[in-house]
């Protein structure tokens, strides 16, 4: 391709001169495999953007896209159904940490955010709880782009460009604590203290009567991989069941079993009032994202809206899109009949090894893991932080490995399918890459 038919694409999340200078376009992909316009094999070990969980080009969820394209290619979502949308949801609750039995569809984990948002806000006022409308998010947190999803979020390159945000939010500190937590292999030991400042800080600053929500991400992902400290997400829990205060799970990469377990939710056995996902719901297909939340929360709506209103005013033109359901139905069947989320946890041990074994590699300042995820953070060049990690990244392009970095972090996430012999090949690139960068 040359610059003139590239010149279109104002590429998302790139640096679009740097790359069209020297483009990386994917053409095909099966299994834990791309090819490249060169007819190169590239290893994926980020599971495309965090999503591909099951693998690329899984037939099952192809035909089942195919049967339904060709079917019923799109039902409106407003005062109409289709029979998809509704066996996707009972699936979906189904597989849902016990408790949260209400489903509703959205198109990407950004939306499942501004949903939930949207749903905790109003949840209070339908209540007679007017006041609660403050929302606590976390710094270093990701909650997606739109503005509820950056207002609440803690990235700061993120936000730097779009002063207006939500009023009425606050951040909790990071539970990242270098000094006392690197090179943790799994779970850090210390940090559960900083869930006190939900309470020590924001409720005495704020007034815990005005906070609606909580939202976090019980593993921290985009930010560079930051795993909870032992005893943190239950102590937040706690607090925010004192205040009368929701709290909501992002969990749009620790679903569908990143952590080796279905949920996060599950890992930690702490249940949220709420959970965010998307990604590996339809195993990046097509896109689709879900809240799924406590049926107290769904019922309070029904209880305060008249008969034939609406009770939620929300929703997107495909919600619940007939292929995105047909998509998820075939994922959530594969998962269970290949028994991944179980892989995952059986691999775990062995991903944990290969990831540490580059602690003696040069300009390695920290690695964090959890299940088949792990964070190698880099030290950064003075007066250029974020360079060392994407001359990594190109470089393990030119490798034959494709992963992910955040700053100069370099973030490893393959899909649920790798072999042993392929995290051994992944960890051994990236640690070449990283040695032979300077």
């Amino acid at each position: 391709m040359n610059q003139i038919s590239m010149d279109a694409f104002w590429m998302p999340f790139t640096a679009n001169r740097q790359f069209k200078s020297a483009p990386r376009l994917l053409l095909s992909a099966d299994g834990m495999y791309y090819k490249d316009d060169q007819q190169r094999s590239l290893l994926d070990g980020c599971a495309g953007l965090w999503c591909v969980n099951a693998g690329h080009n899984r037939k099952p969820i192809v035909e089942a896209v195919q049967k339904q394209v060709a079917t019923l290619d799109y039902a409106p979502p407003f005062q109409i159904g289709h029979p998809k949308a509704f066996e996707a949801a009972e699936r979906l609750a189904a597989m849902a940490p016990e408790g949260l039995s209400k489903v509703f569809f959205v198109n990407s984990g950004s939306e499942a955010v501004e949903t939930a948002l949207k749903m905790a806000i109003s949840y209070h006022r339908v209540r007679g709880d007017a006041a609660r409308v403050k929302l606590i998010g976390r710094e270093r947190g990701y909650h997606g782009v739109n503005f509820g999803g950056i207002s609440v979020g803690g990235i700061a390159g993120n936000r730097k460009l779009f002063s207006l945000a939500l009023p009425g939010t606050d951040h909790l500190r990071s539970t990242h604590d270098l000094a006392r937590n690197a090179f943790s292999r799994g779970e850090p030991e210390f940090g559960a203290e900083f869930a006190d400042e939900l309470e020590t800080r924001i409720t005495a600053l704020h007034d815990p009567s005005t906070i609606a929500a909580v939202i976090v991400e019980p593993m921290a992902g985009s930010t560079g991989v930051l795993i909870p400290p032992k005893g943190y997400l239950k102590r937040l829990r706690e607090i925010c069941d004192k205040y009368g205060i929701l709290l909501i799970f992002d969990e749009v990469i620790t679903g569908f079993g990143r952590l080796g377990a279905d949920w996060a939710a599950s890992r930690f056995d702490v249940l949220p009032d709420m959970i965010t996902c998307a990604k590996g719901l339809s195993n990046g297909v097509v896109p689709m994202g879900a809240v799924l939340l406590k049926p107290e929360i769904h019922d309070a709506f029904m209880a305060a809206a008249a008969e034939r209103t609406v009770e939620f005013p929300h929703g997107y033109t495909y919600s619940a899109h007939p292929l995105a359901c047909a998509a998820a139905i075939a994922t959530l069947d594969l998962y269970a009949e290949e028994g991944l989320f179980e892989r995952a946890a059986n691999l775990a041990p062995r991903f944990e090894e290969k990831a540490h074994a580059l602690r003696s590699v040069k300009h390695v300042k920290d690695i964090r893991n959890l299940g088949l995820v792990a964070g190698i953070e880099l030290e950064s060049r003075p007066a250029a932080a974020g360079q060392r990690g994407f001359d990594v990244f190109l470089k393990c392009w030119e490798k034959g490995v494709l992963v992910r970095f955040t700053g100069d972090i370099i973030a490893v996430s393959p899909p649920l399918i790798i072999s042993e012999s392929e995290i051994d090949r992944l960890f051994s690139i990236i640690a070449e890459a990283i040695h032979e960068v300077a």
